[in-house]
C-alpha cells in the first residue's frame, strides 16, 4: 500500500505528550496524584526510570479529548484510517473488548438478532448481554483430527439468514487464534445481499494491510467494521486497539456513543501515543518488518516440521473455513512426542526459555512478530529439538502408552462433536440469563438446566455452555473429558467443575 510519506511521518500525540512531559516552570494542580513522577514510589522509579510516569498525563488542553477530538487525536486517528484502509478510525484505550462490544451496541438493541459463530471471544457474549440482543449462534467448520476449529463459512451464514431475514447484523472472526482466515469476501457477499452489516473481529490481523503475503486484510475483502489489537502483533503497549470503519452500513454516531458508554474518561495518553507511534512504524516500514517477520516464521517452519513426530498447522486443500493461513502464526502439534500440549508447554517455559501463546492439548500456538529475532527462532528451534530427542528416549512401552492417554474413545468424539455442532436450546437470551437469581448446583444435577455461566473450554476454544442455554448431557460429558485431559476450562465459579451455576427456576 502507498502512503504520503510526509504526512505518515508524523506522529501528533507522541510529540504533544513529549512536550508536555518535558516542560519546565510548570506546577501540576491535576491529576494523576504522582504529580508528572513526582510522587512515585521510588521502586517504579528504580525499575522503569522517571521518565514514563512524566508522560502519564490527564486531558490536558494541549492533549485534545478522546470522546471529542479536534486537535491531535483527531490528526492522528486520520492518519491510522488512512494507513490501515478505513474510512474513520478510533483508538480504543480499553482494548479490543469494548470495540466489539461497541460495535454490538452499534448495531443491535434489545431483542434484535445477531448471528455469529461459536468460537467468538468473551467480549462479543458481554456485548450481548449489554445489547440485550438475541444470538443465533453458528457452528465454525471444525478439524476432528486436529481439534482446531477454524471460521463459519458463507454457506453457513447464507442459511442463517434465510433462517433469521430479521438479523440485524453478522459477527465473524477473522483470523482465529491460530491466524485462520475464512471466506470473508464471500461471507461479506452474502450479508450485504440482506444490506446489513458485516463485523469483524480482526483482534489478530492488525498487520495484514503491510504485507502482500498476508491475508487479505478485512475491510479490504468487504467487512463494514474491524476491530483490531494493535499491541498484539504491532508495536503498540497492551491494551491498545483500533476500531475502523468503512461504508455507510454504520450509523457512526451510534458508535461513537457507544464507545463513550466503555471507555474511561481517563484514558492513557501512553496507549494513545503508542497507537499514533505504531501507526507511523507500520506506514514507513511495515513492508520491511512484515517481511522479515515472514522469513522468521518460515525458517521455525521449515526446520521444526524436520524434526520427527512434530508438524505444523499448514492450508488445506480445499476448507470453505479455512481459505487462507497468516503465516506468521506457528502452531505445532506435539501429539506425536506422546505428551500433551501442556506438558510441552511446560518443559519449553521452565526449562526451555521458550513461551507460546497458547498452549492446548495437541498443539502450541506461537506469534512471530516484528519483534521477534533470529535468536528467538533459534532457542525456538532448538527447544522443539530438545523435545524431539527426549521422545526418542523414552521406552516404546511407555511411548505407546502415553500416546493411548492422548487418544479419545470413538463414542467420546461423537459426544465431542454433539457438544460442538448441536447448538443447545435457549430459553432466556444472555442479558436475561445474567440479571436472573442463580444457584450453584452438583455438576451432575444441572442437565436440563438453565446455564447461567459462559464455559469455554481449550481446546478447542468454542465455547459450550452460554448464559441462557439449557445444559445438556453431551455438554456435560464433554467438559469432563476435555478435563480428564488436562485441558483448560475458563468462565466456570467453581474452576474444579464439580459445581456449576444454573438460573433459578
Amino acid at each position: 500500500m502507498e502512503f504520503d510519506i510526509i504526512s505518515q511521518a508524523k506522529t501528533p500525540i507522541l510529540e504533544a505528550l513529549w512536550q508536555c512531559a518535558t516542560r519546565i516552570n510548570h506546577a501540576p494542580f491535576y491529576t494523576p496524584g504522582h504529580k508528572r513522577g513526582e510522587g512515585i514510589t521510588q521502586q517504579l522509579v528504580n525499575y522503569f526510570g522517571k521518565a514514563i510516569f512524566s508522560a502519564d498525563l490527564p486531558e490536558l488542553p494541549e492533549l485534545d479529548n478522546l470522546f471529542a477530538p479536534q486537535g491531535i487525536i483527531q490528526e492522528a486517528q486520520e492518519l491510522a484510517a488512512v494507513a490501515f484502509g478505513a474510512e474513520k478510525t478510533w483508538f480504543l484505550v480499553n482494548g479490543s473488548t469494548c470495540g466489539v462490544e461497541a460495535a454490538i451496541l452499534a448495531t443491535c438493541g434489545v431483542g434484535d438478532k445477531i448471528i455469529l459463530p461459536r468460537n467468538v471471544h468473551n467480549s462479543a457474549i458481554a456485548g450481548l448481554i449489554l445489547s440485550g440482543a438475541v444470538p443465533i449462534f453458528i457452528a465454525p467448520a471444525y478439524d476432528p483430527v486436529l481439534d482446531i476449529a477454524h471460521s463459519i463459512t458463507p454457506e453457513a451464514v447464507a442459511a442463517a439468514l434465510a433462517a433469521h431475514p430479521d438479523a440485524k447484523a453478522v459477527l465473524m472472526v477473522y483470523p482465529t487464534y491460530y491466524g485462520v482466515c475464512g471466506d470473508l469476501n464471500a461471507i461479506a457477499a452474502v450479508v450485504h445481499q440482506h444490506n446489513i452489516p458485516l463485523l469483524v473481529d480482526e483482534a489478530h490481523g492488525s498487520h495484514f494491510a503491510f504485507h502482500s503475503e498476508l491475508p487479505t486484510p478485512a475491510l479490504a475483502a468487504g467487512a463494514d467494521l474491524s476491530v483490531q489489537s494493535t499491541h498484539k502483533v504491532l508495536g503498540a503497549l497492551t491494551q491498545a486497539s483500533m476500531l475502523h470503519v468503512s461504508g455507510n452500513r454504520i450509523d457512526r454516531d451510534r458508535l461513537n456513543k457507544s464507545l463513550q458508554l466503555l471507555q474511561s474518561t481517563s484514558p492513557s495518553y501512553l496507549l494513545l501515543a503508542s497507537l499514533d507511534a505504531a501507526r507511523q512504524q507500520m506506514a514507513l516500514y511495515g513492508e520491511e518488518l512484515m517481511t522479515k517477520a515472514l522469513r522468521l516464521a518460515d525458517e521455525a517452519r521449515n526446520r521444526i516440521s524436520q524434526i520427527p513426530n512434530l508438524s505444523v498447522l499448514q492450508l488445506p486443500a480445499k476448507n470453505s473455513g479455512f481459505v487462507a493461513l497468516d503465516e506468521t502464526r506457528l502452531t505445532v502439534t506435539v501429539s506425536g512426542l506422546g505428551i500433551a500440549g501442556f506438558e510441552a508447554d511446560e518443559i519449553l517455559h521452565q526449562e526451555l526459555g521458550v513461551t507460546a501463546e497458547l498452549p492446548s492439548l495437541q498443539h502450541l500456538t506461537f506469534i512471530i512478530s516484528l519483534g521477534n529475532t533470529v535468536a528467538d527462532i533459534e532457542r525456538l528451534v532448538e527447544g522443539f529439538a530438545v523435545l524431539g530427542e527426549r521422545s526418542t528416549q523414552v521406552s516404546q512401552k511407555s511411548k505407546v502408552k502415553s500416546q493411548n492417554q492422548l487418544q479419545i474413545p470413538n463414542s467420546v468424539s461423537r459426544r465431542r462433536s454433539e457438544a460442538l455442532f448441536r447448538i443447545p436450546n435457549s430459553l432466556l437470551t444472555p442479558r436475561e440469563a445474567f440479571f436472573a437469581p442463580t444457584e450453584t448446583l452438583p455438576f451432575h444435577q444441572t442437565r436440563d438446566r438453565i446455564s447461567a455461566e459462559l464455559i469455554c473450554p481449550y481446546p478447542p476454544g468454542i465455547p459450550i455452555l452460554m448464559p441462557g442455554e439449557i445444559i445438556t448431557s453431551e455438554a456435560l460429558e464433554y467438559l469432563q473429558q476435555i478435563q480428564v485431559s488436562d485441558g483448560y476450562i475458563t468462565g466456570c465459579t467453581e474452576p474444579s467443575l464439580t459445581q456449576l451455576k444454573v438460573v433459578k427456576k
